[in-house]
């Protein structure tokens, strides 16, 4: 069994149960990595439990007992909780409640600023490092750091309740649990973390079966499905990509679904999963149905204005009309503050200036593109189209 495998798998669900019973962040977050240290040392000696979720969670416990025993101040809280280590069974067969939405929507309270939101969940829920975080949103990773602590500190003062909100209050709140589920899936698309885009998708069906009649939810599934139907041949730009290894009952899965949201209105996930529908539908690169792609574009800018999405709509518009009229476009997005450290923007731009025929500019496009790029992997890649055009300087 693979222990980090593990350690990634019910890091997340033990976090969240932690926090539930203890009513603490701080503490909860402590004990997670505590119980894990823990299991480092065991583990390798004793082997890896039947039920490590079992075992994690125990250790965890009584961890956070312990410590509430030798804090005076939370002596009394913990007679509150009546918390009992020893009396109280771990889950049967090793899972932990999926407790998991009950803190994404917790940390989607509207009392949270917007930026907030999201980077808390990731930093605790999806278990991303701080810099991580910071690049999903690109922000400096001090600003991220000052948001986590800000909005643990909310939390505790304003004493938002750990639960699945009331019907009305979901609208308000839905919107921030959904952007936090899809930069899990963008952050391990990226960095090609299989394990979490997985679990991105699985907490979309979570929310689907949850809120079935939620528009955004089942565009959000279809979204996901229809981008990670390509991750076999996503070595290679979408353009030259090999459409036999694409996963077809998944494009099936997710075109129906997108289908769905778009019924009786429309909303940004819901487009953009019609975006990826066409591409995911068309046979080849040349055959796509790029005019209508162009549309949806138009349409997600007035939903959902952002540099990233006028960065998606010019590359959009270079295969439509040309690679003159999206540089044109990207050029005008040369001053725009989230796309400075973006590195997709530079590797859009150096494409463009490839196709023509101005490659020592591409070249240096993809220089900067290369030193921005927060993966290896991402790396890699842009290292191979850097190759290709200098061979032809």
């Amino acid at each position: 069994m693979d222990v980090g495998q593990v350690f990634r798998e019910e890091r997340g669900r033990l976090l969240a149960t932690l926090v539930k019973r203890f009513g603490d962040l701080d503490l909860a977050e402590e004990v997670t990595s505590d119980a894990i240290e823990a299991a480092l040392r065991h583990w390798p000696v004793d082997g890896v439990p039947d039920r490590p979720g079992a075992w994690l969670l125990t250790t965890a416990r009584r961890k956070a007992v312990d410590r509430l025993r030798r804090d005076q101040v939370h002596a009394a809280r913990l007679a509150l909780l009546q918390v009992e280590v020893d009396r109280s069974d771990p889950p049967a067969g090793g899972a932990l409640p999926d407790e998991r939405l009950e803190l994404f929507f917790t940390c989607a309270h509207p009392a949270l600023p917007a930026e907030d939101r999201g980077a808390l969940v990731l930093r605790f829920l999806a278990g991303f490092t701080t810099p991580e975080v910071a690049r999903a949103y690109l922000v400096p990773v001090t600003t991220m750091q000052q948001r986590i602590v800000r909005a643990k500190k909310k939390i505790s003062q304003a004493r938002i309740p750990f639960r699945v909100p009331d019907p009305h209050e979901l609208p308000e709140r839905l919107p921030g649990v959904l952007q936090a589920v899809y930069s899990i899936f963008t952050e391990g698309y990226a960095a090609r973390r299989a394990d979490l885009a997985g679990e991105a998708i699985r907490l979309a069906r979570i929310l689907r079966s949850l809120l079935p009649g939620e528009r955004e939810v089942t565009g959000l599934l279809a979204l996901l499905l229809l981008v990670h139907a390509r991750r076999d041949a996503r070595a290679d730009l979408l353009e030259d990509q090999d459409r036999t290894r694409w996963d077809r009952d998944m494009i099936d899965e997710g075109s129906a679904l997108a289908e769905q949201a778009l019924t009786g209105g429309h909303g940004p996930y819901g487009v953009q999963a019609a975006i990826n529908a066409l591409h995911d539908e068309a046979p080849d690169f040349a055959r796509t149905d790029w005019p209508q792609i162009v549309a949806l574009y138009d349409v997600l800018l007035r939903l959902a204005p952002s540099p990233v999405v006028a960065l998606n709509r010019a590359a959009a518009i270079a295969v439509r009309d040309g690679a003159e009229a999206g540089l044109a476009l990207l050029d005008e997005l040369a001053g725009e503050p989230k796309l400075r450290d973006y590195h997709p923007y530079r590797a859009a731009r150096a494409d463009l200036l490839h196709r023509l025929g101005r490659d020592a500019e591409a070249a240096q496009a993809y220089r900067e593109a290369i030193a921005l790029a927060g993966t290896g992997t991402e790396q890699d890649f842009l290292r191979r189209r850097l190759a290709a055009v200098e061979e032809k300087t």
